[in-house]
């Protein structure tokens, strides 16, 4: 994946760098932990500007996870809780975790996409709840673009400042990201073993 990554940026410059992290979003295993720092050694080598690059960042990752956002809030909360006990087991939740969860966000909602955006794997998940609480579209737009440009920032900063050593990004950022994708199909697996149902759907 990585020489994919490389490949694109090499010969798409700010373009596949903003379509790399809508990628990324939409589709988690697709890490900014390898796309950024790239971009950032190019800014560094002279091939495009550090500004652009984070432009180009942020814009594809603000795009990517608000397209999350867009569908959870068309779903709508009646509509999900439909969905999940339709789903049943395989979506491992019951109203009960969507009241709480919804509960949840409406108290820590700006907090917890701004903590969400920092997180591997969170990251797209976090649009979600966001989009089910009915969280203000501004709201969400302006505290996911600060989580972005801090997390799209500190990667690219490091690519930049790294030079031809920014390959050790990846060395120890993503262990953590592997650790946490992990963690999140260790639960899943948990809850869907352990999943009962709260009531009979007719």
């Amino acid at each position: 994946m990585s020489e994919w990554i490389i490949e694109t940026i090499t010969h798409s410059g700010y373009v596949g760098i903003f379509l790399l992290m809508v990628l990324e979003n939409l589709f988690p295993p697709i890490p900014s932990e390898l796309i950024m720092p790239f971009a950032g050694y190019a800014a560094a080598q002279g091939q495009l500007s550090f500004w652009g690059v984070m432009g180009a960042g942020i814009a594809g990752s603000v795009a990517g996870t608000s397209a999350w956002y867009a569908v959870a809030r068309l779903l709508g909360i009646e509509r999900f809780r439909r969905l999940c006990n339709w789903l049943g087991r395989v979506a491992t939740i019951s109203e009960a975790d969507i009241d709480m969860a919804v509960h949840w966000f409406d108290r820590y909602g700006v907090w917890a996409v701004l903590a969400g955006r920092l997180i591997p794997a969170i990251r797209t998940l976090i649009s979600v709840p966001a989009g089910l609480a009915a969280m203000p579209v501004w709201k969400f737009l302006a505290v996911t673009t600060v989580g972005t440009t801090l997390w799209t920032g500190f990667l690219t900063g490091t690519g930049l400042i790294l030079h031809e050593n920014y390959h050790h990004v990846e060395e120890w950022v993503d262990p953590v990201s592997t650790a946490v994708v992990v963690l999140v199909v260790v639960v899943y697996i948990y809850r869907f073993v352990t999943w009962k149902p709260i009531r009979d759907i007719g």
